[in-house]
């Protein structure tokens, strides 16, 4: 009897164990808007909670942001510009962190103006005011634009600005461009009354920047140690995505609940723009989300060589680990 009671005891243990989730605090890059609804959506729907994880998705405050959270252990994932992580760990070599998860995989980076002010092509800015956030992730990658589109930057007048202040500047008309994220900055500037064929906007993608954009990140101690963890954490944000593609709407739903003060037109406006110019490309169609272009990946580098000095020689596995991509389908949006 007492053998019985101790094998039953272990056995409740067990179970327990099995059944326990396990805390994982994910750091988004920026605000609750629609492009971060396919995690609320991953949340409510159950998918991370299937793979026994018990996530706590947080703001960030630009593409720069979740990257020293990760490093240094206070998140374990977040959601950053790959770009950024590569100067970021050139910087600060041997930082446990990596993209282990493309999601944009033509980056959002964007110069966005208003033809009333005259800004409609790139050359458009010789001679204009530009206000960049300088953690802007779209301002980091300004330098390859204007390199790619040849423009004369010495040209242009750089107004540093704040992210709160960026869009209402334009609106006001104190400034003729700003660097930002393509769906962010239309979007604001559309909920701040600048009507729509007023705006310009420039998609550095479509000017020859060769680079992905944001990615999961993850703590690459922890990833080590978990890797199950990382991969059904990868796997859940996977279907979090597919869902807001076919059903945007209950997508939103997920946002609106935890940013009950956002427009929900407007932040379907917003997913949608994601989804149709960053996220579901010809490449993700075909080959499912997260992974790189072996080729594509080396041009970026050598795009970021091109306007910033790294002190060591880059290398691609640094910045990019594949091996925790879910393999069960999760990543085939369509």
């Amino acid at each position: 009897m007492f053998y019985k009671s101790i094998s039953a005891v272990v056995a409740m243990t067990l179970a327990s164990s099995a059944w326990a989730e396990t805390d994982l605090p994910f750091a988004l890059d920026w605000k609750f808007e629609g492009p971060s609804a396919p995690y609320f959506h991953a949340l409510d729907a159950g998918y991370f909670a299937t793979a026994d994880l018990n996530v706590t998705i947080s703001e960030g405050s630009g593409s720069l942001d979740a990257i020293p959270k990760v490093a240094t252990g206070a998140f374990p994932v977040g959601f950053a510009d790959i770009n950024s992580l590569m100067r970021f760990l050139d910087q600060n070599p041997g930082a446990p962190v990596t993209a282990v998860m493309i999601v944009y995989d033509k980056p959002p980076f964007a110069v966005v103006g208003r033809k009333s002010l005259g800004v409609e092509a790139p050359a458009d800015l010789e001679g204009k005011v530009l206000g960049a956030p300088p953690p802007d992730g779209a301002w980091a990658q300004f330098p390859i634009f204007a390199a790619e589109t040849g423009i004369d930057a010495d040209a242009i007048t750089v107004e540093p600005v704040g992210f709160p202040t960026r869009e209402p500047m334009l609106a006001e008309g104190n400034v003729a461009a700003i660097t930002g994220f393509s769906f962010s900055s239309t979007l604001n500037l559309k909920r701040l009354g600048v009507p729509d064929d007023d705006i310009s906007v420039l998609l550095m993608a479509d000017y020859g920047v060769d680079l992905y954009g944001n990615a999961i990140i993850v703590n690459t101690d922890f990833a080590a140690a978990n890797p199950e963890i990382i991969t059904g954490f990868l796997s859940a944000v996977g279907l979090g995505w597919k869902d807001a593609i076919a059903t945007p709407d209950a997508a939103i739903a997920a946002l609106m609940e935890r940013n009950p003060a956002a427009d929900a037109a407007l932040e379907t406006e917003r997913l949608q723009m994601a989804i149709d110019a960053n996220v579901l490309t010809d490449f993700v169609a075909e080959n499912g989300m997260g992974t790189i272009d072996a080729d594509r990946m080396a041009s970026a580098i050598e795009q970021t060589k091109s306007v910033y000095e790294f002190t060591t020689e880059p290398d691609a596995a640094l910045y990019f680990d594949g091996s925790y991509l879910p393999t069960d389908g999760s990543l085939m949006l369509k």
